[in-house]
């Protein structure tokens, strides 16, 4: 009796501790990422993005590359929130129009996903979990790990234009300053290092290039690497508008492998900041264990890409869900 009495006491104490948890969030209005979020709402959701993804990518196979750096430009910016998403217009100053912005491309393709949703399951998907999950599926296509990424996210009302220079590393920074960039949203030094590897695809556009090969060569370029980079980059004063640009990576331009590593030790980084990975003494020996090891570069890569993928996002009632990724909702 009093064994069921005590249990009557301890379990009515933890029921309302519970209940007590749950309100408290319901009223805060914060609620938390979790695995399979649209599961009730839109148990389709993640395949269609994904189905989306391969889809564009077999006609745009640089749309994957745009989807990771969505991704990076997104989560750094105060939130992943999908304010890098919106367009200037009625008091609105898109994060696009930064100089850190620049050689972005792809955002129409965005609202492509966005449509196949919304014709499936309106008004429910946020842009935010678009972005994350669009890099997620996109980093599989260029060779690189499955990652498995929470959803839940919602979508800011505002841009934040203003803060983009002093959250987005520039390619010209010291690594002193990129460490501390990465840091501040929790992530490490050996995370960093594996999210720099990112630059193992795409390409660089020859004006932040010819710094480094004009008037005179960066000592720290392979001589006949730098021969190469003058071929794609003729005019120290390139013009931003056309197609001048030199691939990250030659060996495999197109696959997220730690090539961009072994490059780095053979002095062929295109970018200031990759050749300091190689060269400070704070990173040196990750770029070196990544170009040794394909596997650990693919797991670091996959632990910073979620830390990324979850920093400080709207949920619950905050933000809101966007019908059209560019704009926000009209009252």
């Amino acid at each position: 009796m009093g064994i069921k009495r005590h249990c009557h006491w301890h379990c009515s104490l933890s029921f309302i501790f519970l209940l007590s948890s749950l309100l408290l969030q319901f009223y805060s209005g914060k609620g938390e990422l979790q695995l399979n979020y649209y599961a009730q709402s839109c148990s389709n959701a993640e395949d269609i993005i994904k189905q989306e993804v391969i889809k564009l990518y077999n006609k745009h196979g640089n749309t994957a590359v745009s989807w990771v750096r969505n991704l990076f430009h997104d989560c750094m910016v105060k939130s992943c929130d999908a304010s890098l998403l919106l367009e200037t217009v009625n008091g609105i100053d898109s994060e696009q129009e930064s100089d850190r912005s620049f050689g972005m491309r792809n955002f129409k393709y965005v609202k492509t996903i966005k449509d196949a949703l919304e014709k499936e399951c309106p008004m429910t998907v946020s842009c935010a979990d678009i972005v994350s999950l669009s890099a997620r599926d996109g980093i599989v296509l260029l060779g690189g790990p499955r990652i498995e990424m929470k959803t839940g996210r919602n979508d800011s009302r505002d841009s934040y234009l203003t803060e983009v220079d002093n959250t987005i590393p520039n390619h010209n920074d010291t690594m002193e300053l990129v460490l501390s960039r990465f840091q501040s949203i929790g992530i490490d030094t050996q995370g960093t290092v594996a999210l720099l590897g990112a630059h193992s695809v795409g390409r660089v556009h020859c004006v932040n290039l010819v710094h480094r090969l004009y008037p005179t060569v960066d000592p720290t370029l392979d001589p006949d690497y730098a021969e190469y980079l003058k071929g794609r980059c003729p005019s120290p004063d390139p013009d931003p508008e056309a197609v001048l640009y030199a691939r990250n990576d030659r060996e495999t331009p197109m696959i997220l492998d730690n090539m961009y590593y072994n490059n780095l030790l053979k002095h062929k980084g295109l970018l200031m900041i990759d050749q300091q990975l190689a060269s400070d003494p704070t990173t040196s020996p990750f770029v070196e264990k990544m170009a040794a090891d394909n596997g650990y570069f693919h797991d670091q890569f996959a632990r910073a890409v979620l830390l990324l993928s979850e920093n400080n996002p709207l949920t619950g009632d905050q933000g809101e869900i966007r019908k059209d990724c560019r704009y926000v909702n009209s009252d």
